[in-house]
């Protein structure tokens, strides 16, 4: 089943903010990764060394969906405009369906990041629609084996 939650991109204060959130809802991160977690011998993954303790991917589950968060670093922090610092993020069930909603959702916008294998196994990809409203699309094969085992 595809599911549609929110992310949110902070300019260095995101596991103040997911504490914060935390609290709220009183729930438990799924998951909590840094950039220094990320693997560096990869040029597309340098991070500046004052950013490697900043969240790369944070996930707190609420209810039936996952509020999602990172810090932007680099290049990308001045891209970021609080009110304008959220993206859509859909994880769909299959390649074939991240594809095409890549494909449909992206026309006439600017793709920031093709559909594309990861370094955490996911095939993924990032754009701003027409609209000006951000997307992030996810299909996460291991995922789904997951859910088949359960």
């Amino acid at each position: 089943m595809t599911t549609v939650n929110t992310y949110i991109t902070f300019k260095g204060n995101c596991e103040e903010a997911f504490n914060f959130y935390k609290a709220a809802f009183g729930a438990e991160f799924s998951y909590v990764g840094r950039f220094k977690d990320m693997p560096q011998e990869d040029p597309n993954c340098k991070v500046d060394e004052s950013e490697l303790n900043n969240i790369m991917h944070i996930s707190l589950p609420i209810g039936n969906t996952t509020l999602m968060g990172s810090d932007a670093g680099g290049e990308w922090a001045s891209k970021i405009t609080e009110g304008n610092n959220f993206a859509v993020s859909i994880n769909t069930d299959t390649k074939a369906e991240a594809d095409r909603l890549f494909d449909e959702l992206s026309k006439n916008g600017q793709v920031a990041m093709p559909m594309n294998k990861t370094f955490w196994d996911s095939y993924f990809g990032m754009f701003t629609d027409q609209f000006g409203i951000n997307w992030m699309i996810s299909f996460d094969p291991n995922q789904k084996e997951n859910n088949q085992k359960e």
